[in-house]
């Protein structure tokens, strides 16, 4: 296991265990309404490379890690990378919407006023990542803030 900087409800980053969903499972399912109203499936992701992230529009390390996601997804466009972003529980929609816009998200975000969809992929706390292969395989997964490194060497196993 190696360690990241504290999430909002974390400090550690794992590729597997810990009571999550972890490397080597396939990914949960994932389908719902996004920000903008659109539906959303994961399914329909299947034979890209996908990054899932939880976030929260009050959480701190979540605003660190949107500009290294945005540039993930620019510098990997052309591999098929894909980046979906899952709204936290009991985040304000208005709050939220406004946060992706300030910090450059293009992705769909996925609501969760309930928290099901944290609960089926058993996260912990926002920030929350994972990393999906084309596959629909977990390869890995990284609680608390995604720096430059960890993205980098977590894409590593799910691009070409």
């Amino acid at each position: 296991m190696a360690s990241a900087s504290a999430g909002c409800g974390s400090s550690t980053a794992t590729a597997s265990g810990g009571g999550g969903v972890g490397a080597g499972d396939p990914a949960p399912a994932l389908a719902g309404t996004t920000l903008d109203g659109a539906p959303f499936d994961l399914g329909a992701q299947r034979g890209r490379p996908v990054i899932v992230n939880f976030w929260a529009s009050w959480c701190i390390p979540c605003r660190e890690e949107f500009p290294v996601l945005v540039g993930a997804l620019r510098s990997h466009a052309a591999e098929g990378l894909e980046v979906v972003g899952v709204e936290w529980k009991n985040d304000d929609a208005d709050a939220a919407r406004a946060f992706a816009t300030n910090h450059g998200a293009t992705w769909p975000t996925v609501i969760d006023p309930d928290g099901s969809r944290a609960a089926t992929w058993r996260a912990v706390a926002p920030p929350q990542t994972y990393f999906i292969g084309r596959d629909g395989i977990i390869h890995s997964r990284q609680i608390g803030t995604l720096t430059q490194a960890d993205l980098d060497r977590q894409l590593a196993a799910i691009l070409p």
